[in-house]
């Protein structure tokens, strides 16, 4: 992790977004443990909801958030494997102004110290749309928790150097 700097936090706003057919509010652990991450670092949450495996819906809910101009970042859980509905990556990266390789090159990278070359099997990536940045992270609780602890929750704090991803949110940083 960056050295923290003597600037003041900034508080992000983020929707999340929990990629299931099977999942409910009741027992999505992945997007309840990413709401809790956030919120105890000082982040806002916007929206969390749990959507569908399906192409068009996914595409539907995040263009609404991109196009959002009070919500910072987006994330979502699931959807990133190898199976025949398996679909998040496929939605998503036609929305992307930038895919910022290194979000699934580094998640995957540290997954591997926990999975081995399960890691192979992972879709996670990262971008930016309209300067709303954007992490798709596998589904299971253990994957969030390495996103955000590791990537994101980082990524996401202004006093984090030797740069992050708030300086480059000009409605969060123009003052």
């Amino acid at each position: 992790m960056g050295n923290k700097t003597e600037r003041d936090f900034i508080p992000v706003t983020i929707a999340v977004m929990t990629v299931s057919d099977s999942r409910t509010e009741a027992n999505d652990t992945s997007g309840q443990a990413l709401v809790e991450r956030l919120t105890a670092a000082g982040h806002t949450l916007a929206e969390k909801l749990i959507a569908p495996d399906n192409i068009y819906r996914l595409r539907e809910v995040v263009s609404r958030w991109i196009a959002d101009p009070g919500i910072n970042a987006i994330i979502t859980t699931g959807g990133t494997g190898m199976t025949g509905r398996d679909s998040t990556p496929e939605a998503i990266r036609p929305l992307l102004d930038k895919e910022l390789e290194g979000i699934g090159e580094l998640f995957r990278w540290l997954s591997y110290q926990d999975i081995k070359t399960s890691t192979v099997a992972s879709r996670a990536l990262g971008g930016v749309a309209n300067g709303t940045f954007i992490f798709c992270l596998p589904g299971s609780t253990g994957a969030c928790r390495t996103g955000w602890d590791e990537i994101i929750g980082p990524q996401l704090d202004y006093r984090n150097g030797p740069c992050n991803m708030v300086e480059l949110m000009p409605r969060l940083t123009e003052s």
